[in-house]
């Protein structure tokens, strides 16, 4: 018997450890196999195949039985995802995770999305990709927040030009310091009301505008077609899953990187249920998994553990590893671990219909509109209410056919007036950050088999 589990060790011993298949462990998964090392990435969920997984990417709108609106089956078992504004409809749903089936307790309201398959929420994201800057680094120190950063800007500026060439990032040189430029593709066109406001918001505020940096390929380089990439195809189908690989993923991107090696292990499935700590070498050595099909207990060990399962699930998985040394959980001598969420805030926004331009009109459906950086607690302008500030993302569209839905009218003459186009608006939602505050946290209940946040 113990020379079974001598060999058992041996078999499932890698060079690496990644814990979690999304943003994060794809990437980590594609350096470490790139540098050699055999690599075993853990994922908790069910495996998709790119892109052939992708089960309505290329369905018409009559061929849904609910016509993407979400049905009430999927309103009561998604329901986090549905208030959040994600809408798990029957174009996407596949790809969000059953919050009925997957619970969490909830002490004041949090929307927790997740996304448990290969490539995690790497496949819904919003895409939208800015630098920080060298006054994001100091902001913590300059403003007593939170602890502050451990590097500057200059220290990984190169380590972000170096990810944005492999993802792809269309956008526009500015030299701005409030959002420094990235490693650009071609940037996507303005419509004419786009450029209207982008001067009139210079000219009357003195107030900066530029085009959406999105990590969508405008002109598809050859470190993304060796992958099988493709230029962006202005479908507006992103949450279906780019058969294409016009948008990054780690489905589309790190993962296939990954594989080309031959030195990656996909194990899905598979639940990281606590990091093995070893008490005499003082560092963690494995991870014990949980089969969430037929429940049986494996254990990996490696050198090198990443958990990128998501600042949730990597803290749940860090408190839930707990052993002589570290009775509070992996790490969590601070008290610290599952403290401190911090999200965005959203829904806070305008719209406005804009007079003329009837003559324009745009083909497709560009992936990304207008960015307003911040302008708020940047140069002269100085706020005593909040510290910080927020950037906006928007733009313009034309309405077509389907603003009718909601128009009195009918016959052939009410048809044939949804045959032009409509009237165009603008419309743009605020984002900004929320600080740490040790208050806002998730934690393990000691007796339910769910997460907690309050």
């Amino acid at each position: 018997m113990q020379e079974f589990n001598i060999n058992s060790k041996k078999a499932n011993r890698f060079d690496a450890i990644v814990v979690g298949s999304g943003m994060t462990g794809g990437i980590a998964a594609k350096e470490l196999t790139q540098k050699g090392m055999k690599v075993l990435m853990l994922e908790r969920g069910r495996e998709v195949k790119h892109p052939i997984d992708y089960d309505t990417a290329n369905k018409n709108p009559w061929d849904f039985e609910h016509r993407g609106k979400v049905p009430i089956n999927s309103a009561e078992e998604y329901w986090s995802n549905n208030r959040f504004g994600t809408l798990a409809n029957e174009e996407a749903g596949a790809f969000f995770t059953n919050d009925k089936q997957n619970p969490f307790i909830e002490k004041r309201p949090f929307d927790w999305i997740r996304a448990y398959h290969t490539g995690g929420k790497s496949m819904h994201w919003g895409r939208q990709s800015y630098r920080w800057g060298q006054h994001d680094f100091e902001a913590n120190a300059k403003e007593g927040v939170g602890i502050d950063w451990p590097l500057r800007y200059e220290d990984i500026a190169p380590w972000y030009s170096y990810i944005e060439k492999f993802v792809g990032i269309s956008g526009q040189k500015e030299g701005w310091d409030v959002i420094p430029d990235s490693d650009f593709l071609p940037p996507m066109s303005m419509l004419p009301p786009e450029v209207h406001f982008k001067d009139a918001v210079m000219k009357k505020l003195n107030r900066k505008v530029t085009i959406g940096r999105i990590a969508n390929l405008s002109q598809a380089q050859p470190i993304h077609t060796a992958l099988g990439r493709a230029s962006c195809q202005y479908r507006n189908k992103c949450s279906r899953g780019c058969p294409h690989g016009g948008y990054y993923s780690s489905m589309a991107g790190a993962i296939p990187a990954a594989v080309q090696t031959k030195r990656l292990t996909i194990r899905h499935n598979s639940i990281a249920a606590e990091l093995i700590y070893d008490e005499q070498k003082q560092k963690a050595t494995g991870v014990r998994v949980i089969d969430q099909i037929d429940h049986s207990v494996t254990e990996y060990f490696a050198k090198i553990i990443f958990v990128t399962a998501g600042s949730m699930n990597s803290a749940a998985l860090l408190l839930n590893s707990k052993s002589t040394r570290f009775p509070n959980g992996l790490g969590n001598d601070s008290d610290q671990v599952g403290r401190n969420l911090m999200d965005h805030h959203l829904g806070s926004g305008a719209t406005a219909t804009i007079e003329g331009f009837e003559d324009d009109y745009y083909f497709g459906s560009r992936p990304t509109g207008l960015y307003i950086p911040r302008f708020r607690n940047w140069g002269t302008d100085k706020r005593k209410d909040y510290l910080r500030g927020f950037g906006y993302q928007g733009g313009a569209s034309r309405s077509g056919w389907n603003r009718g839905v909601g128009m009195d009218g009918f016959g052939a003459d009410f048809k044939k007036s949804l045959t032009e186009p409509g009237s165009w608006t603008i419309g743009f939602g605020g984002f900004g950050e929320i600080l740490p505050d040790p208050n806002n946290r998730m934690y393990l209940d000691p007796e339910k088999k769910t997460s907690g946040a309050s």
